[in-house]
């Protein structure tokens, strides 16, 4: 049964909503959906004590480590982290409570997998502990792998070879609709089914859910094979599409 994943998105060490298509290295064309006056720690502790597992922690640029450690003690083993994460740091997150290490851009170069780098991570923090992120945007009729804060296409494709082909290094994949990431309009559909056909591990997807609604289309279309996270239609950082508690409670339907 499909399931929602929190998530903490931390920019300038402050837990934040951000449009991510808008994630470039110009400050100017950021737009910020919600900038939150309560610390990491806070968003960490509700998802204890609501028994939430799974969800992540996303570090968008430098500035965050603080954060993203006070969120870990406050759920040790609880969440993920990602965010910069490469060999020689992702022990330190693990050692200092992630469940697993979430990466995407260290893993390719010049838009082709950078298989080495993928084995040397993965035979160092084990195959359980590793979760690709192969956030996508759509060019023509195919969604294709971004990276570098999701402005820079690779020429992945995902399709089934794909994912069969990353699913043997990591243990889950997290995939953001990046289009309409952050924008409350919906769920991309067409990527929804083609994750739930294709996808051989637990997958999470993200992007564009903006009430209940889509919470029940994305379990139908996903046909129970992906869990789901919301980040700006959720009421603690600033939504009214979907109450906080709503989704609690749809995770502990009978």
């Amino acid at each position: 049964m499909m399931k929602f994943r929190p998530c903490i998105d931390l920019h300038n060490g402050q837990v934040k909503q951000i449009v991510g298509s808008s994630l470039s290295g110009d400050t100017g064309t950021l737009i910020t959906n919600f900038s939150s006056d309560k610390p990491s720690y806070y968003y960490a502790g509700l998802y204890r004590a609501d028994n939430l597992t799974g969800g992540h922690i996303i570090k968008l640029g430098p500035g965050c480590d603080d954060a993203a450690l006070q969120a870990l003690r406050a759920y040790p083993g609880g969440m993920q982290i990602g965010g910069g994460i490469n060999v020689s740091n992702a022990l330190f997150w693990l050692e200092h409570g992630a469940s697993a290490v979430i990466v995407t851009s260290y893993v390719f170069k010049d838009g082709q997998v950078f298989e080495d780098r993928l084995a040397d991570l993965a035979a160092l923090v084990g195959k359980e502990r590793l979760v690709i992120d192969l956030s996508c945007r759509k060019k023509g009729d195919e969604y294709f792998v971004v990276t570098d804060r999701w402005q820079k296409f690779t020429n992945i494709t995902i399709s089934k070879d794909t994912l069969g082909y990353f699913a043997g290094f990591c243990s889950e994949f997290l995939i953001h609709a990046v289009d309409v990431e952050g924008q409350c309009s919906g769920i991309a559909e067409d990527l929804a089914a083609d994750l739930a056909a294709y996808t051989p591990i637990p997958t999470t997807y993200a992007g564009g859910v903006k009430n209940m609604v889509d919470l029940y289309k994305l379990e139908d279309i996903g046909r129970n094979r992906l869990d789901v996270t919301i980040g700006s239609a959720l009421d603690i950082f600033g939504g009214t599409g979907v109450a906080y508690k709503e989704a609690v409670a749809f995770n502990h339907r009978k």
